[in-house]
């Protein structure tokens, strides 16, 4: 009998079932790009599902991103706002409640005096570009039929320098004007809008006389629209020679009889002199009002790279809240990603155990769970990033331009990342852990 007439062999068990081969990969397992394509399969195959488990971790980095530009932003206005109203500045004013450290003022007394600014005009003339004292009140400007509320100021010519605040068209006071007192003013934006009309040019009112009170004085300049309205603001000055104003507006004398100012600008030649010319400054002011105690002055002495200071000290406080704040919601939307995957792995258990039947290790089922854990936290923390940067630019809507900074973005997505990672672990070594013949029997 020849080969071809015997009997074919029965096929054993193990030729008999080749789908039940192990899967290509490494160990039979399903590899890293397996897992990768199961995993996204699951979390396209529920959009929904996958939105509302990512949406902790999307809101975290939202607020992250959102709050950090829209802060950033508003300390980068103010900032701006405070470098226009003159730089290197040092601002002398009468002590809050007859002490430098208290915090409410006891009572009107004022205890600069114009002798105190033209010292300080006088003693440090390398280090000083320009002084300036104030005074204002505010009274009713009138032109004809027109009137309205403004702020008189009087004050010296450096204030064009000192406080950044040139004129639009026409000129400022001189030295001259303010010595002979002359009648002569320079005004506002809104006090030219408001007595000449909305449309009305700047060279208009120039050689024009309004009445500040009951005194009239000769408009010689505007000042630019500093984009501000209502009273307070430097749109609605008034500004005039302080000689003038103390003998047309003022009668408040100090204790001495010297006339008296609110408070006095210094605008140092070098940012890197404010300190030490505030600490010359106050020495000066104290040998002049004779006060011994440093803690209970009758003047302070502010440095404006003090104030950018604070306001960045407040801002980075407030910064580290919010992020305090956004690291609580990333916490809580790693811990609804735990529960998903928790509820997933109970689902797909009967998955689990043909994946393992069919040679599937449990590192493997850990790495398909763990990707699956990484992508929904990823995802959400790119959506939480651009819907940051669309929420943050509905601050123009307030006034406030965002300013976006890489480093609170990129940390805001790792953290995302990593809280994926930490608590997709835990379902994931569950899954890894399942017995496959329990899990095949599993209904």
């Amino acid at each position: 009998m020849t080969a071809a007439d015997q009997p074919a062999e029965k096929p054993t068990a193990q030729t008999a079932v080749p789908a039940a081969t192990p899967a290509p990969g490494r160990g039979g397992g399903i590899g890293l790009g397996g897992a990768f394509t199961i995993a996204w399969r699951a979390i396209v195959g529920t959009p929904l599902r996958s939105v509302l488990t990512a949406l902790g971790v999307i809101i975290g980095v939202a607020a992250v991103v959102a709050l950090t530009a829209i802060g950033q932003g508003s300390t980068a206005g103010v900032t701006k706002n405070l470098e226009s109203l003159g730089t290197n500045l040092l601002t002398v004013q009468s002590a809050r409640g007859g002490g430098g450290g208290s915090l409410v003022r006891s009572g009107p007394r004022q205890t600069i005096t114009v002798e105190d600014a033209e010292a300080l005009a006088t003693a440090f003339p390398d280090r000083v570009a320009g002084v300036a004292p104030t005074v204002n009140s505010s009274v009713q400007a009138k032109l004809g039929s027109a009137n309205t509320q403004a702020s008189v100021l009087g004050t010296w010519p450096a204030y064009e320098t000192v406080r950044n605040s040139p004129v639009e068209t026409g000129a400022y006071f001189t030295d001259a004007d303010n010595k002979s007192r002359k009648r002569v003013a320079v005004i506002g934006h809104q006090v030219l809008t408001d007595l000449w009309g909305e449309d009305a040019a700047p060279d208009q009112a120039i050689g024009q006389k309004v009445r500040l009170g009951s005194v009239s004085f000769t408009v010689t300049g505007v000042l630019p629209d500093k984009g501000a309205t209502g009273f307070g603001n430097a749109n609605s000055q008034v500004l005039i020679p302080l000689g003038t104003y103390l003998q047309r507006f003022s009668r408040t004398n100090s204790a001495g009889g010297e006339p008296t100012v609110s408070s006095v600008y210094l605008q140092a030649v070098s940012a890197d002199d404010l300190t030490t010319l505030q600490a010359d400054v106050t020495d000066l002011l104290s040998t002049r009002h004779d006060q011994t105690d440093p803690d209970n002055l009758d003047f302070q002495v502010q440095n404006q790279a003090d104030s950018l200071a604070s306001l960045s000290s407040v801002t980075g406080t407030l910064t580290l809240l919010v992020g305090a704040i956004a690291g609580i919601s990333l916490l809580v939307g790693g811990i609804g990603i735990m529960n998903i995957m928790l509820v997933s792995v109970t689902e797909r258990t009967r998955e689990i155990g043909v994946r393992k039947a069919l040679g599937a290790k449990p590192r493997d089922i850990l790495t398909q769970f763990l990707v699956e854990a990484s992508l929904l936290s990823i995802g959400g923390g790119v959506i939480g990033m651009l819907l940051g940067v669309g929420v943050a630019y509905l601050g123009n809507l307030a006034g406030i331009a965002p300013v976006f900074s890489a480093t609170p973005m990129i940390v805001a997505f790792l953290f995302s990342a990593l809280v994926g990672v930490f608590f997709g672990y835990y379902p994931a070594a569950r899954a890894a852990r399942l017995d496959p013949v329990d899990s095949l029997r599993y209904e």
